[in-house]
Parts: C-alpha cells; sequence; structure tokens
C-alpha cells in the first residue's frame, strides 16, 4: 500500500477512535452532562418557585463552571440562560420589596440581594427605598380625596404608621454610622441617601397637608393640629420630629379664615346699614332697658347688651365673635399681630362705613336721629371697641405673650415689642451703624435689631466687600437671642460702636454663625449669617451680655477715625 493512502487510513482511524472514545466518555457521563444541560431549566424553575436559597447556589456552581470552561459554547449558553433568570430574581426580590412585608421578610430579601452581588451597597438602599416609597405612593393613592379632612386624617395615620416601619426596617438593615456631612474633598457618605429621602417624605406630607387645609376642614382645626403633632412627636423617637414645620401652616390657615370670617362681618355691616334707619331701632326693640339681660358667668365675656340698640353693631359684632370662636380652637401666640391688624382694618372699614351713612342722611336727619347717631357712634366706641379689646386678651393673654418674648409682663407693658422694635429700627436708620441693641437705648432687655440696605452696602469699596463676605440684609429684630458658632475660623475686621463714638478697631471673629429666637410679635426666627452679617450679629450680642468692642479688639489697631474733625 502506498504510503500516502496508508497516512490518511491511520487519521482516518484514530479520528473515528477518537470519536468513539469521546461518544463512550458522553455515554458514561451522560448523567452528569445531562444534569448541567438541565441547569437552566432548574434555575428558572427555582426562581418562579421562589426557591431563592437553592437558585443562589445553582448561580454559584454555574459561576464555577465559567471559570474553569469559558470557552466552551454549550456552557457559554448555559451561563447566558442562568443570568437570565439571575436577572427575574433580581426582579422578582425588589418587586417583593413593594408589598406590605414586615421586617423579618425584609431582612431575608436584602440577604438575597446582597449574596448576588449585583449591586453595591449605595445602589442597594437606593433599590431599598424606591420599592419601598413605590409601596406607599400606593397606600396614598387609595386614600379616598372627596373629603379634605378625611384624606389628611388617612394620611396621617399611613404616614405614621407605614413611614415609620419603613424608616426601623432601614435602620434595622443598613448601618448609617458615618457622619452626614463628609470631610472637605470626601464623597458623600452613603447614609446621606436615606436622610435625603427622609426629607422627601416629610416634604411631601407637609405639601399634602398644606393642600387639604386650604381646601378646608372646618372647624377640626384644632384635632387637626393634635393629630399632627402627635404623628411628629412619634417620629422624634427616630430622629424626624418635625412638629417645628406645622406651626406656619395652621397659623396661616387660620389666620386666613379668621380674614375672611371678618370681611364677611364687614360686609354683612355695609349692607345693614344700607337700609338702616336710626329711628327704627329703638322702637322695634323698645330701647335697652326692655331688653332682659342674662346673668353672666363667671370667667365668661358678656357682649354690651346696649347693642340691641343698633342691629348694625350687633350683627358685626356676632361675627366677630363667631371668628373668635372659631379662632380659640387653633390660636398660637404668634397670631396676635396678624389677627391685631386685621380686625384694625375691619374697624376702618366700619368707620368709613358709618362716616359715608352720616355725610349721605346729615342733612335730613331730625334732632332725635341726630341723637340716637351721636348713641349709635357712642356705642361703638365706648362699648363695642372695648369688649373686643377684653376679647383680645382672653385669646391672646399679655403673660404668655411676655413669656413668649422673654420679658416680664411689666416691662411688656411698659417698653412694648413693638415700640422697642420701632425704636431701634429708627436709630438704626438715623445714625450710621448696623446694629443696635436695647441697652444702648436704655431698655434692659435682651433685643437688637440689625440692617444693611443695599445703598449701604454699596458704600463699601469691592475689594472690601469680598474680602468680608458683605452683603445686604433686611431688617431684623431679634428678641432674647441664642447664639450658636457655625464656621470656627477668626476672620479678623474693622469695628465701630455708637456707643463708643468716633473710634475704631480691628477685631476677631468667627465666620459663620447661626441666631435664633423670637421677633417683636413672638415669631420664631432663624437666621445663619457669614461674613459681615455674622460680625454684626457677634457684635450685638456682646452688647448684650455687657462686652464692647474694645474688650476683644486687638489694641495696636485701635484708631480715632474723628481726628481730622477734631483737628478742624
Amino acid at each position: 500500500m502506498p504510503s500516502r493512502p496508508r497516512r490518511t487510513f491511520m487519521r482516518d482511524a484514530e479520528a473515528i477512535a477518537c470519536s468513539r472514545r469521546m461518544n463512550s466518555l458522553t455515554l458514561n457521563r451522560h448523567t452528569e452532562i445531562l444534569e448541567i444541560l438541565e441547569i437552566p431549566q432548574l434555575m428558572d424553575t427555582c426562581v418562579r418557585n421562589g426557591y431563592y436559597e437553592e437558585t443562589l447556589e445553582l448561580t454559584a456552581y454555574v459561576r464555577r463552571l465559567e471559570r474553569k470552561h469559558s470557552s466552551i459554547p454549550v456552557i457559554q449558553g448555559i451561563v447566558d440562560e442562568v443570568r437570565q433568570s439571575a436577572q427575574l430574581m433580581l426582579t422578582q426580590l425588589i418587586q417583593q420589596l413593594r408589598t406590605n412585608i414586615p421586617l423579618p421578610a425584609c431582612l431575608r430579601l436584602i440577604g438575597f440581594l446582597r449574596r448576588m452581588d449585583v449591586l453595591t451597597e449605595a445602589e442597594l438602599r437606593l433599590k431599598f427605598l424606591q420599592a419601598r416609597d413605590a409601596w406607599l405612593r400606593s397606600i396614598h393613592a387609595s386614600i379616598p380625596e372627596h373629603d379634605p379632612y378625611l384624606h389628611i386624617t388617612k394620611t396621617i395615620e399611613a404616614c405614621r404608621v407605614h413611614l415609620f416601619d419603613v424608616i426601623t426596617q432601614y435602620r434595622a438593615i443598613f448601618s448609617d454610622e458615618e457622619p452626614l456631612v463628609p470631610a472637605e474633598g470626601a464623597a458623600p457618605a452613603e447614609g446621606a441617601i436615606f436622610h435625603g429621602w427622609v426629607l422627601q417624605k416629610v416634604s411631601e406630607f407637609l405639601r399634602t397637608l398644606q393642600r387639604d387645609l386650604e381646601r378646608g376642614v372646618g372647624g377640626r382645626l384644632d384635632s387637626l393640629l393634635g393629630q399632627c403633632m402627635y404623628f411628629g412627636l412619634s417620629f422624634s423617637r427616630v430622629g424626624v420630629d418635625f412638629r417645628g414645620q406645622l406651626a406656619p401652616l395652621f397659623q396661616r390657615v387660620a389666620a386666613e379664615a379668621f380674614r375672611k370670617a371678618v370681611e364677611e362681618a364687614v360686609e354683612k355691616f355695609r349692607e345693614e346699614m344700607n337700609s338702616y334707619t336710626l329711628i327704627s331701632a329703638p322702637a322695634v326693640l323698645g330701647g335697652s332697658a326692655a331688653v332682659p339681660v342674662p346673668t353672666a358667668q363667671p370667667g365668661t365675656l358678656q357682649p354690651p347688651m346696649v347693642l340691641l340698640d343698633f342691629p348694625p353693631l350687633a350683627c358685626f359684632l356676632n361675627g366677630l365673635l363667631v371668628a373668635f370662636n372659631d379662632l380659640r380652637l387653633c390660636c398660637p401666640i404668634a397670631l396676635a399681630q396678624d389677627v391685631t391688624a386685621c380686625l384694625d382694618s375691619a374697624l376702618g372699614e366700619v368707620t368709613k362705613t358709618i362716616l359715608a351713612f352720616h355725610r349721605a342722611e346729615e342733612a335730613a336727619f331730625s334732632g332725635r336721629e341726630q341723637e340716637l347717631f351721636i348713641q349709635f357712634c357712642t356705642a361703638f366706641l365706648e362699648d363695642l371697641l372695648p369688649f373686643l379689646n377684653r376679647c383680645l386678651q382672653v385669646l391672646f393673654p399679655p403673660a404668655q405673650i411676655a413669656q413668649a418674648l422673654g420679658v416680664p409682663p411689666t416691662q411688656l407693658q411698659r417698653f412694648g415689642p413693638r415700640r422697642l422694635a420701632a425704636a431701634l429700627a429708627a436709630g438704626l436708620r438715623s445714625r450710621p451703624c448696623l446694629g443696635l441693641s436695647a441697652p444702648q437705648l436704655g431698655v434692659p432687655l435682651r433685643v437688637f435689631a440689625a440692617e444693611l440696605p443695599p445703598a449701604r452696602c454699596a458704600r463699601y469699596p469691592p475689594a472690601l466687600r469680598q474680602a468680608h463676605g458683605i452683603e445686604p440684609f433686611p431688617l431684623r429684630v431679634l428678641v432674647n437671642p441664642a447664639l450658636r458658632v457655625l464656621d470656627t475660623r477668626l476672620v479678623t475686621g474693622p469695628e465701630g460702636c455708637a456707643s463708643i463714638h468716633g473710634f475704631s478697631a480691628y477685631v476677631p471673629r468667627h465666620w459663620a454663625v447661626h441666631v435664633s429666637g423670637v421677633d417683636e410679635c413672638g415669631v420664631p426666627v432663624s437666621w445663619e449669617a457669614s461674613g459681615w452679617a455674622a460680625r454684626i450679629i457677634q457684635h450685638e450680642m456682646d452688647h448684650l451680655d455687657g462686652i464692647l468692642y474694645i474688650d476683644r479688639m486687638d489694641p495696636r489697631t485701635f484708631t480715632n477715625v474723628s481726628w481730622m474733625e477734631l483737628l478742624d
């Protein structure tokens, strides 16, 4: 046999023998090969039936196969199919987080997600919060909205129970030991994700509350305030006490409701005056002497019965009393100024209506009508107005206002917070200073005012404005202020003082501070300031503590800035 055909025969024989050995080996390993080929189907079955522990074991086994035999097409196909099943498992796990599940189930699901090793820790936190947030939104979407009071009470209940559970679950699963504010140049901490989410949920609740309050909850404002305050208090256990955010919302609603009721009373008074004739009132009612006066209960206010002789005044007072009764259920001290201003405006409109009535009817007045008109005005001035003042003192006791302002009632009556604020503002604008304290006016109270108008700010050289952070700010009055340093860096800058006129010196001050207190009306004030504004605040706070800038200055820089005037 020629050599070439013999070599071909040998190669074919070897190939046949190799193929036979491969077939024999395949036949001998048939069971093992079949098990490997069935892994994708088994994986899919485990995922769809929720056998996640077994699924993770299969996934780990396939990963080992891939590392050893990544070049085999069959193995690569199995790996691709297993990855698809793993993606299905990931979807199922996240979907289960979108349901009402207890903490143990959450721990189990997050454990599976961590073992899958497809999400970073930050991504896992984000996925958890997104899924739980979707579940919360579905609960809120199921609450009927036709009744604002029912909607907000159900929303409060849902948030108080379910949002609290989500926060508890998150804190049990994830660790947030790093500070929320990272060091300079460092990446934000993972805990900032949760902090931002909680702030978002509280903001959403406050927006819902504001929307439902504006839609109207009837006379149940006090009940709703109690529920909201309890809700905020319960969240203080997880560090999310937001009760301070509730007061402005309820104040605005209460003030708006009071304003509308007063406007309705004024409008009703105008209508009554358009059809009112002086001669008819005593004739119909028979004079005030014929009206039985009920016995006043101790501690209650009895409306002036003389107003019954004048129906427009009686109707006007009834309208105001309705407004007062609605207001007293939710009447924070901070509303005192708004309520007083609203009443002042209403009484001004009533006075204009009375004057218009007099101008229109004066020419036709008889002697009797002239006498009745004088009685009408006397009742308005000497009976209605003092009664309204007593009502205001019941709603806003002077002792409570004094306590909110942090001054004794005697000093409150003597100085008056608004009078003092006006005096401080006038003092600021009448002399070249940016801050003024009550002790500088001889008033022994912890009160100061500060203001930097844009026109005054523009007088500073641009280089100085940039170096010391000089920015304009409106008039601010703070009663019983408390100072907290935000930036401990000390920056030295020039200062003067109205108490030591004509001199200046360089004084080191902290770059940024936070000051809180109340304004002249008892409304809480919070002010974060930096640069020049922070310097002014620290200067005025020193005045309240009996300290002058010369006690902190660099004595080498103490200068008489009025020397030219002295030489002249």
